[in-house]
């Protein structure tokens, strides 16, 4: 593995995978729903999608705060 993943926090790997697992549920679920025109699953796949999306933003932001620490001290 790399030297970015291995030196990560261990929140910040959870909140990447959790947020990874949700964007691939979404994008499945998105992909059936247009295939079978369900409407209300559309948008369910859109909201985990979202999830998703702001899982990642977190963990963005939980390993700039690790790096912001290492510099200073």
């Amino acid at each position: 593995m790399n030297e970015f993943w291995e030196t990560a926090p261990p929140l910040y790997k959870k909140v990447v995978l959790s947020g990874m697992a949700f964007l691939g549920v979404g994008i499945i679920l998105n992909i059936v729903a247009n295939l079978s025109h369900v409407t209300w699953l559309l948008y369910a796949s859109l909201v985990i999608i979202g999830v998703g999306l702001v899982a990642h933003l977190f963990g963005i932001g939980i390993r700039a705060r690790e790096m912001r620490r290492r510099i200073r001290g």
